[in-house]
């Protein structure tokens, strides 16, 4: 199923964005994309989104600006500093002239190589990455509401399919009885035509009609038909994670009983029914393949 949820926050001087985007995978395949400064925060972020998503290619992004500067810090590297200034002091020497401590400026030192240090200040990791996560679990909330919507969505297609089919087995069943009695008519008519006789051993029709009716009969494929549809619509109706497992298995079952209706009875418009049957079966293993 595909998803995306976005939340953005402030927290402790930090503006923060995760975007969390999906889409329709058999496992469950999460990608981190963040700042290198914050990567220690991965496997935090990674564990959050196992928690909510079950599966999926779940691509995961994560911003991070931040508002102040009490982040960095400007230190003097004292020791090199004065070793410049003794270095520079010893020139001064060796060319003759007269030292005195206005000829080196301090801006003329800062310009020298790591005279001075930009650092950043000491971060409490745990805390930082507390913060990423709370913000990660907005944007999966969000995630979460649009899989949802599209879930029901597609819950609702499936259950319109699974009346289609129902009414089709409808018609199976009401269908099924009258071939039996037009096989019986159109046997007995061509025994007559053989035999050249209006006479005809009635119980030799019967026991030949009831052995076509065994034949045919497809009772017991509708009664399973009808019990896998039923379950279906549970387990559809039930909400949360159905589990594509169940349903493909259910999806294979009716697909199995139309496919044993189909192979019974050589009746025209039954067979047409048995198409129609199994289009809509294969509709439904198609959007099952998105539901979770």
């Amino acid at each position: 199923m595909t998803g995306y949820g976005r939340a953005r926050k402030t927290l402790n001087g930090r503006d923060i964005t995760v975007e969390v985007r999906s889409v329709n995978n058999r496992y469950l395949d999460c990608s981190v994309k963040m700042p290198r400064a914050y990567i220690f925060a991965e496997d935090a972020v990674k564990s959050l989104v196992q928690k909510n998503v079950s599966r999926g290619k779940v691509d995961v992004f994560v911003t991070v600006d931040s508002l102040g500067a009490e982040e960095t810090v400007v230190a003097v590297n004292e020791p090199l500093a004065k070793s410049y200034i003794a270095a520079l002091k010893k020139l001064y020497d060796l060319g003759g002239g007269s030292w005195v401590k206005s000829s080196c400026y301090a801006t003329d030192l800062a310009r020298l190589p790591d005279v001075l240090a930009i650092t950043k200040a000491e971060e409490d990791l745990d805390s930082l990455s507390a913060d990423l996560c709370a913000v990660l679990e907005e944007a999966l909330a969000a995630h979460a509401a649009m899989r949802e919507s599209e879930g029901r969505k597609l819950a609702e297609d499936v259950l319109g399919r699974l009346d289609t089919i129902e009414a089709i087995t409808g018609r199976v069943e009401e269908r099924s009885p009258q071939t039996v009695a037009e096989y019986r008519e159109k046997l007995l008519s061509r025994m007559q035509e053989v035999l050249q006789s209006t006479t005809v051993d009635e119980s030799r029709i019967l026991t030949e009609a009831a052995i076509f009716a065994d034949k045919v009969a497809v009772d017991e494929e509708t009664v399973r038909l009808h019990s896998h549809l039923g379950q279906l619509r549970e387990l559809l109706s039930a909400g949360g994670g159905v589990g594509r497992r169940k349903l493909d298995f259910l999806i294979q079952e009716v697909n199995r009983e139309s496919n044993t209706i189909g192979s019974k009875c050589s009746d025209v418009q039954i067979a047409r029914d048995v198409v129609e049957l199994k289009a809509e079966i294969e509709k439904i293993r198609e959007q099952v393949q998105n539901i979770e």
